[in-house]
């Protein structure tokens, strides 16, 4: 029996992807554009809604980045709106470990994980940068080494904190009314390097027990984190033997976990381009790349690398003959770089750009675009499932150019011929996001969580 396809709908928001100057882009913080992608993912039968979260606006050379003039909302607001508005949609939210406290963040899934019936999912992230941390108390404390220590043991306690109310703690009479089955439900105590916590959890257990957890890095910490902790991880992967790499590196690490490879589901983010021939999809996607990275957007991304104001470059022009200054102070502030030695990545795209006589615009847009179907319906049906089949993916995450119409054409044209192959449901068959996803139940941590 062929794999199963896992599709999730991310809300573009502002990055690089989304075209916000398209006379056909709506509005990035209108709650009716939330509702609108969200139900056209669940008319399609996603699995689940992602969105992503920024705890600040990003700034380079000391002005706010032009792709957040719209603002960032609060992701769990938004997701507890959406609940009221969606049956079946699992309702994804990137929370931050760093300038959160697990008693309040597990407070708070638990009650979205009520509130939606079981949909709720964590997309857990660090930081560990003072730019971000001047919007709170703790400022620039977190050392970038121990970002991941924090992170996983506050995933324990939240799982502690999830798991502190006992299945039957809430019982019922034959009068129809409720109380409670134990003397002290949701009694916790978690003493550990990062927390020292103890009282009582507010939220009685909820229909998942634990919201479903995904993760985002590919870093080797990252890696270790997902298969220890995370139910799904994402991925920027975009080639075919890239995908199998990194698939075959992190499922191959979860058995020293105690874990299934079924257990972690690795879900690539993804963009689409449809027309009615494979030449047709090719000049839209073209035409996308070129509204996506404006010539001020390449220079602004060829600035992050080389860490030097690139203002006077001609964005048509060649790549600078200086290497970046690794010495300086970050130009870019409030972005996770996704280049690690910003000399080795100059030398790479300077031959890149010999090869194929590249300018810095174009150059730009060869590195930096995201993994893209392109094509017509049938042939984007077949190459997404090639990459699930081939065990470069279970599924994937859609990040729609267009906000808020980006994601329907994909819906009417691509998901009937997945379900015509077999790979994709036809119906909602669960109630859970864990059902959705193939993860049966969460098993209960409380031996891995206690300190």
């Amino acid at each position: 029996m062929p794999k199963q396809i896992i599709l999730a709908a991310h809300f573009p928001g502002v990055n690089n992807t989304t075209v916000w100057s398209d006379p056909d882009s709506g509005s990035q913080i209108d709650f009716a554009s939330f509702v609108h992608l969200a139900r056209t993912a669940e008319r399609g039968l996603f699995d689940f809604f992602f969105l992503a979260e920024g705890l600040r606006l990003r700034e380079q050379r000391g002005r706010i980045h032009e792709l957040d003039v719209v603002g960032r909302p609060d992701t769990l607001t938004v997701l507890a709106a959406l609940a009221a508005v969606t049956t079946h949609l699992g309702l994804a939210g990137t929370l931050n470990t760093t300038f959160r406290e697990p008693y309040e963040l597990a407070r708070q899934l638990a009650t979205l994980d009520h509130l939606s019936a079981g949909r709720a999912a964590w997309n857990v992230v660090t930081t560990s940068d003072a730019f971000t941390g001047e919007n709170f108390r703790r400022d620039g404390y977190l050392d970038r080494s121990l970002r991941y220590v924090r992170a996983a043991e506050f995933v324990r306690t939240a799982r502690l904190l999830w798991e502190s109310w006992p299945a039957d703690a809430v019982a019922g009479d034959r009068a129809g009314g409720r109380y409670l089955n134990t003397a002290d439900p949701g009694a916790f105590r978690h003493r550990g390097d990062q927390f020292d916590i103890a009282g009582h959890f507010t939220v009685p257990r909820s229909p998942q027990l634990h919201p479903v957890i995904l993760q985002a890095g590919d870093s080797p910490d990252g890696r270790e984190f997902a298969a220890s902790s995370a139910d799904a991880i994402f991925t920027r992967h975009g080639t075919l033997d890239a995908g199998q790499e990194f698939y075959r590196d992190v499922k191959a690490r979860l058995a020293r976990h105690g874990r299934e490879p079924d257990d972690l589901k690795i879900i690539p983010g993804v963009s689409v381009v449809l027309g009615d021939t494979d030449a047709e999809a090719q000049e839209k996607a073209h035409h996308i790349r070129r509204q996506q990275f404006s010539p001020q957007t390449a220079l602004l991304l060829l600035e992050q690398v080389w860490n030097r104001d690139l203002s006077g470059y001609d964005p048509d022009g060649p790549l600078p003959t200086t290497d970046p200054d690794v010495s300086a102070a970050a130009i870019s502030r409030g972005r996770t770089s996704g280049y690690g030695d910003p000399v080795a990545t100059a030398r790479q795209w300077r031959t890149l750009a010999t090869e194929k006589h590249l300018g810095i615009r174009d150059l730009i847009i060869e590195v930096a675009g995201r993994q893209s179907f392109v094509g017509t319906p049938q042939r984007v049906a077949e190459r997404m499932n090639h990459f699930v089949q081939a065990d470069a993916a279970d599924g994937f995450i859609l990040v729609p150019h267009l906000t808020p119409g980006g994601l329907d054409e994909f819906v009417d044209r691509v998901v009937p011929l997945l379900q015509e192959k077999g790979v994709f449901r036809t119906r909602y068959t669960g109630t859970t996001l864990r059902e959705h996803l193939g993860l049966g139940a969460a098993r209960r941590h409380l031996w891995r969580a206690a300190v």
